[in-house]
């Protein structure tokens, strides 16, 4: 793994290069609406599942336009109200040249989706009636989201991607989830987050091609009041997720100092 400070630019570069490597390519992906000249309808109106919700099943990838892995670039209003502790923490972070950064030791990425290299690469989600689960390229992370009706726990084992739960308002996806270990960066500018945080993300599939997500951060140790980002996610026809692997042949954590 060849670390770079700013994982967008891997990010784009594989924007344009994944398409050349995807795998299966021979193998039609889902039926999906055309316009006449063959090219997939990505306003045609959003597809449902049998019990009339919205289906959210397919590759997504981040607007690739502007991609920026410092949130305040999604935030509104663009100023974060973070708490003076978090936010030396992260310019500390910067000026270390993100020496402490949880991907050059191999470990998670982040907390998906607002990790934003989670969503500039390839994510696959996979949707059932109680559970959706959300496939990321980067770094391999996994999320399963439970639609069942339980409720979180309220003495969960932290973990870095917490735990999730989700409903339907109306013809939007809200996912709650918590128990976080508190060790992952919110953003590549280093800001933090703990084991106080809430994440509620609402998922609404616009049309075919678009789903936009909002997301409320709410972390009263870090940050003076919750405060909210959105994505616009694009639907990636024709691909499949490829295999990441951090550790293998790893040779950059032990320069790191």
């Amino acid at each position: 793994m060849k670390r770079t400070r700013n994982a967008v630019t891997t990010a784009v570069l594989l924007w344009t290069a994944t398409s050349a490597f995807a795998q299966w390519l021979n193998v039609p992906g889902p039926a999906i609406p055309r316009t006449k000249d063959g090219k997939p309808d990505l306003t045609a109106p959003a597809p449902r599942r049998p019990d009339g919700k919205p289906d959210l099943s397919g590759v997504w990838q981040l607007h690739k336009e502007g991609v920026s892995e410092d949130l305040a670039t999604y935030a509104k209003p663009a100023e974060i109200p973070i708490q003076p502790w978090a936010e030396a923490l992260a310019k500390q972070r910067q000026s270390d040249a993100d020496r402490d950064l949880p991907t050059a030791h191999c470990l998670p990425a982040g907390i998906p989706p607002l990790t934003i290299s989670s969503v500039a690469y390839p994510m696959k989600i996979v949707q059932q009636s109680d559970l959706l689960v959300i496939l990321y390229e980067w770094f391999g992370e996994v999320r399963q989201i439970f639609m069942d009706g339980r409720t979180l726990s309220k003495d969960p084992n932290p973990a870095w991607l917490g735990y999730s739960t989700g409903h339907w308002d109306g013809d939007t996806l809200v996912v709650e989830t918590t128990g976080f270990n508190g060790k992952a960066w919110l953003d590549g500018a280093g800001r933090p987050g703990t084991e106080a945080l809430h994440l509620t993300e609402r998922y609404q599939r616009r049309d075919v091609g678009h789903i936009e997500v909002q997301i409320v951060v709410d972390d009263p140790k870090a940050y003076t009041k919750p405060w909210s980002v959105t994505l616009q996610l694009e639907l990636r026809t024709g691909l499949e997720l490829m295999e990441y692997v951090c550790d293998e042949n790893e040779r950059d954590a032990r320069h790191v100092k």
